[in-house]
């Protein structure tokens, strides 16, 4: 007779710890396999409306994933040559942004030495040493920045071969995903594709839609005010405040060193501050609801630990898959009874807060009863 082995709670807890450290190195090990892979799903799940739509007019399924994938092809290489042609020139001009950082950390140097009565052969023994140190790190990452635009460029080779494989193969797959688990399960199992599917697409979109009006309101900005590389600065910013919390601080951070570097007054970087922060009161409070809202929230805490967590373990991309993926592993949690609470947690519902007079006072009159007897 069979019988069922019961293991103490330490020995769990240390079983589960110890399969979450070989997940963690899985996942770090083949991050050059499955960092394409997933967003060559996300990007398929985000066309596969679109090749629906072809497919409906009668055109070949196959014609529709390749004039679809074409088409994203165009905008995007449209959006990169734009961005690397505004990049190129603002490389040529650094050296010259460096000199104009380093004559405004002279003059402010010159006036932190004589208010705080600090030797004024420091200060500038330290400004020397931070233009040496921004030239020498301009120069020696041009081979390291080139090493990761190569892999990058392999990655995004691959990635269009991955999106038309996943759409071709669309039912396929989602068929496999129906046999691996009991007949019993099937409708729950449809329901969770179906929503991961909405997530996915709905997310994707409204970030899409986010990113160009806040580049749109970030050029802008910066063209009103005279900061140079105006369009750059813009489209960066609007990428990077699709990662959350963070993406926000470093995207205010470039335009306003610029403004510091090539303007005469340290005025116009407090001018980039304050209309970047209408920018994103107006996306926070406008955009954000209107577009990008999922049907899956998730609270601030875990929004911006995974954040980190993405970034620790697979870099820039990682801080960009972190939110969706942590959405879809939420929404799985909460068709699963067993993981619903930690569904609950991940998420951003907040419980009743208790009211405990009630409590104290039925605590009182039973101690006062108690007292009396």
């Amino acid at each position: 007779m069979d019988t069922l082995l019961k293991f103490p709670s330490y020995a769990k807890a240390f079983i589960v710890l110890i399969g979450l450290y070989v997940l963690i190195a899985t996942l770090s090990i083949m991050q050059e396999i499955l960092v394409p892979l997933i967003f060559s799903v996300m990007i398929a799940v985000l066309l596969h409306p679109v090749v629906n739509i072809l497919v409906r007019i009668r055109i070949n399924r196959v014609i529709a994933i390749i004039l679809t994938l074409v088409l994203t092809f165009i905008i995007t290489a449209a959006l990169a040559v734009l961005i690397f042609r505004q990049l190129a020139q603002f490389t040529e001009s650094w050296p010259i942004l460096v000199d104009k950082f380093e004559l405004m950390l002279n003059q402010t140097s010159k006036w932190i030495s004589q208010y705080f009565d600090l030797s004024r052969w420091k200060v500038n023994r330290w400004t020397t040493n931070a233009k040496t140190e921004m030239l020498s790190m301009s120069n020696a990452q041009v081979g390291q920045t080139l090493y990761a635009l190569g892999g990058w460029i392999v990655t995004l080779l691959l990635i269009p071969v991955y999106v038309f494989l996943f759409l071709f193969y669309n039912k396929l797959l989602i068929e496999f995903i129906h046999r691996v688990f009991g007949n019993s399960d099937q409708d729950r199992i449809s329901k969770i594709i179906l929503e991961i599917k909405s997530v996915i697409q709905s997310y994707l979109a409204g970030l899409l839609i986010e990113a160009v009006i806040v580049a749109i309101l970030n050029i802008t900005a910066l063209l009103v005010l005279g900061i140079e590389y105006a369009i750059l600065l813009g489209i960066l910013g609007a990428l990077l405040n699709v990662i959350p919390y963070i993406g926000g601080l470093v995207a205010v951070a470039l335009p306003m060193a610029v403004a510091l570097a090539t303007k005469s007054t340290p005025m116009f970087a407090f001018y980039v501050l304050a209309l970047y922060y209408l920018i994103q009161l107006i996306d926070n409070n406008i955009i954000v609801p209107l577009i990008v809202s999922s049907k899956v929230k998730i609270n601030a805490l875990f929004a911006i630990l995974v954040v980190f967590a993405g970034n620790a373990l697979w870099g820039v991309s990682g801080m960009f898959l972190s939110i969706p993926l942590l959405a879809i592993v939420k929404l799985i949690c909460d068709h699963i009874e067993s993981l619903k609470p930690w569904g609950f947690l991940l998420g951003d519902t907040m419980p009743p807060i208790l009211d405990i007079e009630p409590i104290l006072k039925k605590m009182k009159i039973k101690i006062k009863v108690k007292d009396k007897k």
